[in-house]
């Protein structure tokens, strides 16, 4: 097909659907004279999830333009990001990851003996990438490198050395790919900016950049591989996919940080070219839709009901996974997924009184086993059987918001409350006070005294209903589904809860985050958590 297109055809080809493209003139020059060679990396950190058809996607539109194209397993890009994947497992990771990414392309019909497959401790150790490393450290500034690394490196209140230098190695991958375009999400911009800026400043070439679109998770903010409500897993079961997305943010009429609309769009229109819509009869009968727009025109004018559209993704999500999960059921393939991603609750030490190996601690006191998360008040209304009690509606990534029964009324005015984020816990056991069920307990901080003093938690800014909550450390491990109320899991996660002398939450002196930073309180130096 390659052979028959024109530069401009494959242009066309190569950047469509794209967010964004910087160096447009030079992709143009370059497919003039030659084949374009693009490079894609993934860091070998979080399980892959169906999010990763995306860039599969475009990977096959590279092929299809006859694009020389290498997917980079950036081993050592996953230990350098605040050690997502511990030195120990980065070769099994990188095998996993092998693996998976290589069944996605054979699902979505991708010739694998068009790719090239690179690991980057191949290269990223020998001694002149080290001293480009070097050279490179020496122009850098800190803050150049803090910014470049914001959207993609995790960012903590104390960075390490290695989240800083993740950026430049990023950049000098160009070079040592010998590729003319890099090809990523737009979350990883500023790091294409930096490469821009510095590889010219080392002697090499500015590369063209590609970039995709974010696709909402489930909950409606980005998908990612450690907040598992937001993802579907590329091994999920059948019944797992229509859990998830029966639960997945998907408002009647609304277009916005919709991730069941995303995936039509970003995946299955550029792979099929269509997308069928099943429906009762009665409601009109299936529908084929050969552009996305019209799907989106009927959704937003509520001529597509959301159960339909989950539906019909549902079928097209599992057609995508099934040859996957047929891969992965060979007993060596089993084995590799549970090596590589070790499950931490089940992770034991030897002797009497066993710890689990990710956090040192039994596993009834694992924090990650409550489920904390960013919510939105939408509204607060009186109690109407107590004085003391308000209701509050609270939005926390899901169909419907939950009702919460508090007494915080009195000490944050109702005018304050409303629309603030707030951190929920939300797996406790439903209770009913004074007649009406809470469905979930709000998080505050807390002075005992005369008078006590309280004040909600504050999730980092940019927050976003539905994020997840995790202690520092634990950022992978599941919550339960329910916490059981004999157990007194909570009661026990609650008495190491504390606010620090910097009014941040910690857990064992152990930050409280989200993805994007720590959890605080206003003015509340040393109070608890409850």
């Amino acid at each position: 097909m390659a052979d028959q297109l024109s530069p401009d055809e494959k242009f066309q080809l190569i950047t469509r659907n794209l967010q964004e493209v910087l160096g447009e003139e030079k992709l143009k020059q370059v497919l003039q004279e030659r084949e374009l060679k693009v490079y894609w990396g993934t860091a070998t950190t979080g399980k892959p999830h169906v999010a990763y058809f995306v860039p599969m996607s475009k990977i096959a539109d590279f092929l299809k333009a006859g694009c020389e194209v290498t997917i980079l397993f950036a081993d050592l890009h996953a230990f350098l990001d605040n050690m997502k994947a511990p030195w120990a497992l980065l070769e099994l990771r990188v095998k996993y990851y092998e693996q998976v990414i290589k069944a996605m392309l054979e699902s979505i019909g991708v010739p694998l003996d068009k790719l090239k497959f690179v690991k980057g401790t191949d290269f990223q150790l020998n001694r002149e990438y080290t001293l480009d490393v070097y050279r490179l450290s020496s122009m850098v500034t800190e803050h150049d490198a803090k910014k470049a690394g914001a959207e993609v490196v995790k960012q903590v209140e104390h960075p390490l050395l290695s989240g800083l230098l993740y950026p430049g190695l990023q950049a000098l991958d160009e070079e040592y790919l010998k590729v003319d375009a890099q090809f990523g999400g737009v979350d990883q911009r500023k790091i294409f900016t930096l490469a821009e800026k510095y590889l010219p400043s080392l002697g090499y070439a500015k590369r063209s950049h590609l970039m995709n679109p974010m696709v909402p998770g489930l909950t409606g903010t980005k998908m990612s591989s450690s907040e598992e409500e937001s993802k579907i897993d590329l091994l999920d079961s059948p019944g797992d996919v229509k859990k998830k997305l029966k639960k997945a943010f998907c408002e009647p009429g609304n277009i916005q940080n919709n991730g069941v609309l995303s995936f039509v769009k970003s995946v299955v229109f550029p792979l099929r070219g269509e997308f069928c819509v099943k429906r009762d009869a009665k409601w009109g009968g299936d529908k084929i839709y050969t552009a996305f727009e019209e799907l989106e025109k009927d959704f937003a004018e509520e001529s597509v009901h959301p159960g339909d559209l989950k539906a019909s993704v549902e079928v097209t999500l599992n057609q995508l996974l099934e040859p996957i999960r047929k891969k992965f059921e060979s007993p060596e393939l089993r084995k590799l997924s549970n090596t590589a991603y070790p499950d931490p609750s089940k992770t034991k030490g030897a002797g009497k009184g066993a710890k689990a190996a990710a956090g040192g601690e039994d596993d009834e006191l694992a924090p990650s086993r409550v489920d904390i998360r960013v919510g939105r008040i939408i509204s607060v209304e009186k109690h109407p059987d107590a004085d003391s009690l308000y209701l509050e509606k609270i939005d926390v990534g899901e169909p419907e918001p939950r009702t919460v029964v508090s007494g915080l009324v009195a000490f944050v005015s109702q005018e304050d409350l409303q629309d603030r984020l707030v951190l929920v816990l939300c797996n406790l056991k439903p209770q009913k006070m004074r007649g009406i069920e809470s469905q979930a307990m709000l998080l505050c901080a807390s002075v005992e005294g005369e008078p006590r003093r309280v004040e909600p938690l504050d999730p980092p800014e940019g927050s976003s209903p539905g994020d997840r909550v995790f202690v520092e450390g634990y950022e992978t491990s599941k919550p339960d589904d329910r916490l059981n109320p004999k157990k007194k899991v909570w009661e026990k996660v609650q008495a190491d809860l504390k606010i620090s002398g910097e009014c941040v939450a910690q857990w064992k002196d152990k930050q409280l985050m989200t993805k994007l930073g720590q959890i605080t309180c206003k003015t509340l130096k040393g109070g608890n958590v409850s």
